[in-house]
């Protein structure tokens, strides 16, 4: 590790991908906290969420928090495309010219698998703990290696994504990519107006009705809708390059359990395959993981040790997951994934 990185790289080599490619010298970026018992049975993997890298999501890791490292030993494992792990933005060189291929979160999880086995000898994780996202791949997690996943909380995330959901990423995608900075499939450019009119598109969908309505932004400050808008998104993916943040989406759309060799794309039988505890904890006013789909998944979890959904009680839409400022939200996730621990 060099002193300017706070984190590490899992050298994968030249390693397959469920689409038939074979990525070369593939990169998986994490980072680690707290110790690693001799039994090596309190582990918690924390994949990261869209656009999100470690620095975003670890927040949640203190002393005494959700995620105790002076308890655990947790790893929090960059997504494929977020500008850390391999990545349209840091993968040119390596592809050759070619085109980055679609990655899944299948891939990313036999990555995160052997990160685990090959670095660490870890093969039983007490805790698959994931945000939207993140909250996908702690299903994939829980369906495709049952015999090492005791526990999985999915917060604000689903088994595959709905049309819904899909629909609203079309929005997206089309936001950003109206900018004249990309042609030919790719960015010639940043994309100025591009990322603004993404976070636009974001605001309305990542945010509640109650939110709006109530003018909550008032608590953080501001004194005009405009202004939070403009302060809170029209930048909030200018940090990214986009056609990393495209390289997500693709995988954030494709998200199903159960597509894969295994399962066949039958998803009764792949939510059947979950042996974990599982906890799913939607929003009651997120819009892009409706609790819905969570009511219609808990009800095929029918080999799990147990199955509970406790929906977030909070106006914050998608962010109630996330709650960094938030401490009613944060308050109730931590309350249930200590209860999940315990189990």
């Amino acid at each position: 590790m060099t002193a300017s990185r706070d984190y590490e790289i899992f050298e994968a080599g030249d390693m397959p991908l469920q689409n038939g490619a074979v990525f070369p010298q593939l990169r998986l970026a994490y980072k680690t906290f707290g110790a690693l018992n001799a039994a090596r049975s309190n582990v918690i993997l924390y994949p990261t969420s869209f656009s999100a890298q470690h620095s975003d999501i670890e927040w949640l890791v203190q002393p005494g928090g959700t995620l105790d490292p002076e308890r655990y030993f947790i790893i929090i494992a960059n997504q494929f495309g977020n500008g850390l792990s391999s990545s349209p933005s840091n993968s040119r060189d390596v592809l050759g010219g070619a085109p980055f291929p679609a990655f899944s979160y299948h891939d990313a999880v036999a990555a995160q698998r052997r990160l685990l086995i090959e670095r660490f000898g870890v093969t039983r994780l007490a805790l698959v703990y994931g945000w939207s996202m993140g909250g996908m791949q702690a299903y994939h997690w829980a369906a495709r290696h049952p015999e090492m996943v005791e526990r999985a909380a999915v917060v604000c995330g689903s088994a595959r994504c709905s049309p819904y959901n899909h629909v609203f990423l079309e929005g997206v995608k089309a936001a950003l990519t109206a900018d004249p900075a990309y042609r030919d499939g790719r960015f010639v450019t940043r994309p100025t107006a591009g990322f603004r009119a993404m976070g636009r598109v974001y605001a309305g969908w990542a945010m509640s009705h109650e939110f709006y309505r109530g003018e909550v932004w008032r608590e953080a400050g501001f004194d005009s809708l405009e202004g939070y808008l403009a302060a809170s998104w029209d930048g909030a993916f200018a940090r990214r390059d986009p056609d990393d943040l495209l390289a997500q989406i693709a995988i954030w759309q494709n998200g199903d359990i159960s597509r894969c060799d295994e399962f066949g794309g039958d998803f009764n039988r792949a939510l059947a395959a979950i042996k974990a505890h599982m906890l799913l904890m939607p929003g009651y006013t997120d819009r892009y993981f409706d609790m819905r789909d969570n009511e219609d998944e808990l009800g095929r979890l029918v080999n799990a040790r147990s199955a509970a959904l406790h929906a977030i009680p909070s106006i914050h839409g998608h962010r109630a997951g996330n709650p960094i400022n938030n401490a009613a939200d944060r308050a109730f996730i931590n309350a249930e994934i200590t209860a999940l621990l315990q189990r």
